[in-house]
């Protein structure tokens, strides 16, 4: 006998191929991201030599499951099959496709050719009543019955005309069609690579983030707020609708090198820091600064938030002032310079010589990892579901996946939300690991073209399995650079755009609601910054941009074509100045959005709706509710004319309805 080059493969009969499946990230490197209740589209390409008939099933089960789930694959055409499924539960979910020749489809096809052909079939009916009896072996009930009925007319059939006839209709018949379906064969199925789903809980999807300093909560020029005087704000953050509040860090501030107002390199006296220097002789990451309460206070200020359907996110900084008790037990987590002094953080040419970055390169990185866990568990303990990191891509990679899964596996509803604005291949491969969502490059996206591009790429491309957007209108660092005179409208254009793109929006709150806009030139940044000294705010006061805010939370909740990001599609309006999106639910909600971007001038145009999403005709006529003003206008076909003056309001927010 020759000898072999290559071995033989051990699946030598196996006929089907299957390929090009989606989603699939990485080669299923990674998992993808879904919802509590959401439904997964797969479709994959599967082919076979010749000419039999393809079955195919997308197999799925929750991480808790013993058995798989099945759902019948539909070819879409040129070798393309779909199939969906639903998540139920939080967790890990798991899906493949399976495909295999199936036999007797093949059988059924070719005796209704053959049957046309005016053939008298001998060899087809003896296959039939194998077949039977096989799925017969698998049946119960009702259809084990019929089924050994149907087999025993088989057998019959090449004796008796009258069974011959019976036969020959039943294996053509539709009822065969479905017991084949139900009983299937199965002969040298392939099976792709089990994929993975994770499936977060609903906030993780669609939630409203108000950002504050808690030492800026107090009544008080000059008075250092605490978690009590944040507690008295809650009732005014649940009357504007947001469910997030985001405080960054709470723990004590260090002394050495502390940080002056607007970053000055020496504080005075009676200055109270950066919240980022993290650390002093009283704790680190899980101790609580004394002028903002104690750890009991704390817990209670998260209770309370509940009570008003908020949830706390906690700031992770995973860095250290020189005070912080890391750098005295554990001095081998830091970067130790020829001169035996320890790096502090730089971003030339900004210097932060209040800050000591960890080193994930440091030998024991296994303590520093384990630490790090320690803290992040310890939050949860406290009450902590959401958690803000800050400048995830300045940190291990490694690390990141790890301690994710880590924390999911203890705490599921945790939400982490990766701080990163840096490289699109870095942002992408932070939210891969496994961040639940992630900050963007919406602050920078202001123009229609560009804001259809980037849209378009984070919900029709393979990024929306993995990356989920929360879109910010400003932050504590950032204050964007078309806001900086102050301009109201501006004010409104930007915040309506990131409540409504996208499921997942926030604002670097009293700052943004009350038009704090002085810059620091040149950079896009805020003079006399909230990060280097208390502020004073009229907590009291409500502005055309509170109401605005309160409106459209309001609206958002009760609409769930909200509810999504990845259901959006831009309409067409031959104004460069204006731009309108439609969003739809399964559930018949239709929401139109159109804005003026222009937040100077008037400006008009026809908005081209597709008419096959909102379920009309040319021929028939529906309302176009605006939610905010209470307006009504009926339209006819898929055009309407738009027209806004900014200074009134620059957008508007209808619901297609019926008359």
């Amino acid at each position: 006998m020759m000898k072999n080059h290559f071995p033989l493969p051990t699946y030598g009969q196996r006929r089907t191929v299957v390929e090009n499946v989606t989603p699939e990230i990485d080669g299923g490197r990674y998992a993808i991201k879904a919802i509590i209740d959401e439904t997964i589209t797969v479709e994959a390409d599967i082919i076979a030599d010749g000419h039999d008939i393809l079955a195919a099933r997308l197999l799925f089960k929750h991480e808790s499951d013993k058995n798989w789930s099945e759902f019948v694959m539909k070819e879409l055409g040129n070798d393309r099959w779909m199939g969906h499924f639903k998540v139920e539960k939080q967790g890990q979910y798991y899906y493949t496709v399976e495909s295999w020749v199936d036999h007797i489809a093949s059988w059924q096809h070719e005796v209704d050719l053959k049957v046309r052909d005016g053939q008298h079939l001998k060899v087809e009916v003896m296959q039939g009543a194998i077949f039977l009896k096989e799925m017969a072996k698998k049946a119960k009930g009702e259809d084990k019955k019929l089924l050994q009925e149907a087999g025993k007319t088989f057998d019959l059939a090449l004796e008796n005309e009258e069974k011959y006839n019976e036969a020959i209709q039943l294996a053509m018949s539709e009822t065969m069609a479905q017991w084949l379906t139900k009983y299937p064969e199965r002969q040298d199925a392939f099976r792709y690579q089990e994929l993975k789903v994770w499936v977060d809980r609903k906030k993780a999807g669609f939630s409203a983030w108000y950002s504050m300093f808690p030492r800026s909560a107090a009544r008080e020029i000059g008075k250092h707020g605490t978690f009590k005087d944040v507690e008295k704000l809650l009732p005014r953050f649940h009357e504007m609708g947001f469910d997030v509040l985001y405080i960054p860090p709470i723990h004590p501030i260090g002394m050495t090198n502390r940080k002056g107002k607007n970053n000055a390199v020496n504080a005075q006296k009676d200055e109270v820091g950066v919240p980022y220097g993290i650390g002093s002789e009283l704790g680190g990451h899980t101790a609580i600064h004394p002028e903002l309460g104690t750890l009991e206070d704390f817990k209670h200020l998260a209770k309370e938030c509940l009570k008003h359907n908020i949830e706390i996110a906690l700031d992770l900084a995973i860095q250290c002032s020189p005070d912080h008790p890391w750098v005295k037990s554990h001095p081998e987590w830091f970067k130790i310079l020829p001169d035996g002094t320890i790096k502090y953080a730089e971003n030339p040419p900004k210097k932060y010589q209040d800050i000591y970055p960890v080193n994930f390169e440091t030998e024991n990185w296994q303590s520093l990892w384990q630490e790090l866990k320690e803290v992040i568990f310890t939050w949860a303990e406290w009450g902590v579901k959401i958690i803000r990191v800050d400048n995830p891509h300045t940190k291990s990679f490694t690390f990141w996946e790890w301690v994710i899964a880590e924390t999911k596996a203890v705490y599921p509803d945790m939400i982490f939300l990766s701080e990163a604005f840096t490289k699109p291949k870095v942002m992408q491969q932070l939210a891969k690991l496994g961040f639940t969502q992630s900050y963007t490059y919406y602050v920078w996206r202001t123009h229609k073209k560009e804001i259809i591009e980037y849209m378009s790429e984070l919900t029709k491309t393979e990024m929306r399995h993995y990356f989920r957007p929360n879109f910010w209108t400003n932050t504590h660092d950032i204050n964007p650079y078309m806001l900086q005179g102050g301009h109201e409208p501006l004010f409104l254009i930007r915040y309506f755009m990131a409540a409504t793109l996208t499921g997942n929006y926030g604002v670097f709150g009293p700052s943004y609601e009350y038009l704090y806009h002085v810059g620091n030139p040149p950079k896009e940044e805020y003079k006399d910054s909230e990060k280097y000294e208390i502020k004073y705010w009229n907590w009291e006061h409500k502005n055309k941009l509170t109401y605005i805010m309160t409106q459209v939370n309001k609206i958002r909740r009760e609409n769930s074509a909200f509810h999504d990001t990845n259901n959006i599609e831009f309409c067409s309006i031959e104004n460069d100045n204006i731009l309108a999106y439609l969003k739809t639910s399964t559930d018949g909600n239709k929401i139109l959005s159109v804005v003026n971007l222009d937040g100077y001038n008037r400006q008009g145009g026809f908005v081209k709706l597709p008419l096959w999403k909102i379920g009309k005709n040319e021929w028939e006529a529906y309302h176009v509710h605006d939610l905010i003003t209470g307006a009504k206008y009926t339209w006819k076909g898929d055009t309407g004319f738009i027209e806004l003056d900014p200074n009134i309001l620059p957008f508007h927010l209808f619901r297609i309805e019926e008359i």
